[in-house]
């Protein structure tokens, strides 16, 4: 039974107002759609789906709105406050220390299932996992024997393991630097190895937006041009490739050209680019061929 002195006289809709109010006044767009995601983490309605807007809060909903939305004022990251988001229709639990799953990264698994979907048994490694959004999203949508997710940082492993278990996903999680050669000497060859890496350079990482410098610099910073881990992971693990299996990365906005002569220079074929929704170059694809060298008096004997 509800205690009538416990309701407000604040209706959803009064707190999704006066929320949106104060988020539109202090610059943030979309204030109207944040308000509505802190009052139903907050008020523990369905904010994205059918809600009575005339329902009353409580007081400590009431409370609790006022506390998100102070986090909110200083640009803490909506997704950490909510403490989960979705990526290509499932959710996934984060928060300080694991980067948050973008709408640019569904690019990375449309590609692989382009370029998989008939294949059965997969071997799939997801480096620099983080949340484990990527693995845990192709063991749902391809048919994979083993999705291996590697993270090194003990923060983001908590959540990839939280998330495998939340997703019910059959992937495992590996504590590991994906930058040792030892790691990929561990592990299986593989069909697919999928990798969102830390792309931003030394200037930007300089100019990051109040929302990105709440993320982990680990997960963001990769290197003076940014591109330190194309190059070594292109390079530890190209080899840990089967026959026609696919190399595939997240690219920076401007980055797509130099990642693909990385790829070519280390002997992968068919290297492409791939836009994300917006017409950038989001994602390279590169595979792995054997190649048969014959000796140039081989092919002429005979003749």
């Amino acid at each position: 039974m509800v205690d009538n002195e416990m309701i407000s006289d604040y209706t959803y809709k009064d707190i999704i107002n006066s929320l949106a109010q104060k988020l539109a006044q202090a610059g943030f767009e979309n204030s109207y759609w944040e308000a509505r995601e802190l009052a139903g983490c907050a008020l523990g309605f369905n904010c994205r789906g059918k809600f009575d807007p005339n329902a009353r809060a409580n007081f400590d909903g009431v409370k609790s709105c006022a506390l998100l939305l102070a986090r909110r004022l200083t640009h803490e990251p909506l997704q950490y406050i909510i403490g989960e988001w979705d990526f290509y229709g499932a959710s996934f639990d984060v928060g300080p220390g694991v980067l948050i799953p973008r709408a640019d990264t569904e690019t990375l698994i449309d590609a692989a299932v382009r370029l998989k979907k008939d294949n059965d048994k997969l071997t799939v490694i997801d480096l620099c996992s983080g949340s484990g959004c990527i693995g845990i999203t192709l063991a749902r949508v391809l048919d994979c024997k083993q999705v291996i997710c590697v993270e090194k940082y003990e923060a983001a492993f908590d959540y990839l393991k939280r998330n495998i278990a939340k997703n019910s996903a059959e992937c495992d999680a590996l504590l590991a630097d994906v930058l040792d050669e030892s790691t990929a000497q561990r592990l299986p060859q593989a069909d697919i190895i999928i990798c969102n890496p830390p792309y931003i350079n030394k200037r930007d990482m300089e100019q990051l937006q109040k929302e990105v410098s709440f993320e982990p610099a680990q997960a963001l910073y990769g290197g003076e041009d940014g591109f330190d881990f194309y190059r070594a992971i292109v390079r530890i693990w190209h080899d840990k490739l089967n026959e026609n299996g696919v190399m595939i990365f997240e690219t920076g906005a401007d980055q797509s050209d130099e990642v693909m002569q990385i790829m070519i220079q280390a002997g992968l074929s068919d290297v492409r680019a791939r836009r994300d929704m917006a017409g950038i170059n989001r994602c390279v694809t590169g595979k792995f061929l054997k190649k048969e060298m014959l000796n140039l008096y081989d092919k002429l004997e005979g003749v």
